[in-house]
């Protein structure tokens, strides 16, 4: 009997989609050396293995590893969850994520999606059979080594504070350079411009207007904090603010939680003691005589939703009208309430009839944002990129008139 042998033809291999991840944790010449040299040994090291394909390096510049907000971090996760990578090479555990917990949740969802990592420093793959165990116990101490790295910068510039040396700052009217402030004349004029104006009576919001008549530009939290600012008078204040924790880097207002250190005549001042001391008193006066408000109370579930389509600023919730009786609660342009139309030709929108459209639109669930790109329209931006885009119209004034309203012109008529 005759036999006829058969090979079996095998599918070839699949070459595996290669990558590489590089971060470096502050943007200096020297640290940017080291990443373009990462960028070139990884490009080359996928490219050798012909079992690859190379599909790019993705690198974060003045990143730190504790923080997962990092942009190419994020677009590496998002072409994982998009199939395009099959494996990611990295220096050491500690580039991808300083933060265990971080780099843990990573780690387990590139491993459900199929994807391996390489760790070269550590030899380590995270598909191995002790992969997460290993990586668990390296991963806390990166997360250790960031924490003691974290304390001894904060114990050193605590010391540079308690010696009065300060970090560098950026404040208007000066330039620092090293521990010493030299003054920019032009800058300096408009400070002195600013007290001055706020000395002879005007408020921040009309200090704000007219340096935008003069084409300069500041916030009103800037002007606020300006002339408060002891600069000025020549003084350095030092630690207003720390960094709360290594993890988040969140910076925390000082307001007793550690020590202050004041330090007298440390530069030139471009306000006179006098002057500034008249303006703080001044600004106690202003403090004193005002009783805001009370907020109105409800859950404005719209706020930060909604941007002016006209020059990007947010809309925000406020009472309008003087009359308890005309007084309601609206939607406004922030440029337009602070600097009115000369700045944003917008207008304000009645919340009831916000809140109408919405309802209209498909309802708050799943809304990502409101644009008021004109006058009565309104888009609906929801996830998935659906969009709703309605028209709006102020009732009309018989609509609007409540039956009180409506006795008290009839009296005035007869009268």
């Amino acid at each position: 009997m005759h036999i006829k042998r058969i090979e079996a033809c095998m599918p070839p291999q699949r070459r595996k989609n290669a990558v590489a991840y590089t971060r470096v944790s502050d943007g200096k010449d020297a640290m940017l050396h080291s990443l373009s040299a990462q960028v070139s040994y990884y490009s080359a090291l996928i490219q050798r293995n012909p079992e690859w394909n190379y599909c790019g390096v993705y690198s974060d510049e003045d990143y730190t590893g504790t923080k997962a907000e990092r942009p190419e971090f994020q677009r590496l996760l998002e072409d994982c969850r998009a199939g395009k990578i099959d494996i990611v090479l990295t220096k050491s555990i500690s580039r991808l994520a300083r933060n265990t917990v971080t780099l843990l949740a990573t780690l387990r969802e590139l491993t459900a999606l199929g994807v391996a990592v390489f760790f070269e420093k550590e030899g380590l793959w995270s598909n191995g059979g002790d992969g997460e165990l290993l990586l668990s116990i390296l991963a806390s101490y990166a997360q250790e080594e960031s924490r003691s790295v974290s304390e001894n910068c904060r114990w050193r510039i605590r010391r540079d504070f308690e010696a009065g040396k300060p970090t560098h700052s950026r404040a208007y009217g000066y330039l620092q350079e090293g521990d010493t402030f030299a003054i920019i004349p032009d800058e300096a004029a408009v400070v002195k411009q600013i007290f001055s104006d706020y000395l002879g009576g005007m408020g921040i919001l009309a200090i704000q207007k007219k340096l935008l008549a003069q084409g300069i530009t500041f916030s009103k939290n800037g002007l606020a904090g300006m002339i408060r600012n002891e600069k000025y008078a020549g003084d350095l204040l030092l630690q207003k603010s720390f960094t709360q924790d290594h993890l988040s880097k969140r910076k925390v207002k000082n307001i007793g939680q550690l020590p202050q250190y004041l330090v007298r005549d440390n530069h030139p001042a471009i306000i006179d003691r006098v002057i500034f001391d008249a303006v703080q008193a001044e600004i106690a006066r202003r403090a004193a005589k005002q009783h805001p408000a009370p907020h109105p109370k409800g859950n404005y579930e719209l706020t930060g939703k909604i941007r002016c389509g006209i020059c990007g600023a947010p809309f925000g919730h406020k009472i309008a009208g003087s009359a308890p009786k005309y007084k309601k609660p609206v939607w406004i342009c922030r440029t337009y309430n602070t600097l009115g139309k000369a700045h944003c030709p917008s207008q304000q929108i009645p919340d009831d009839i916000l809140r109408a459209k919405v309802e209209e639109a498909g309802g708050m669930k799943d809304i990502e944002e409101i644009i008021v790109p004109g006058p009565f329209s309104l888009s609906f931006i929801y996830k998935g990129n659906r969009r709703v885009d309605l028209t709006w119209a102020h009732p009309s004034r018989r609509d609007s008139w409540t039956p009180e309203m409506k006795d008290e012109a009839r009296r005035r008529n007869l009268k």
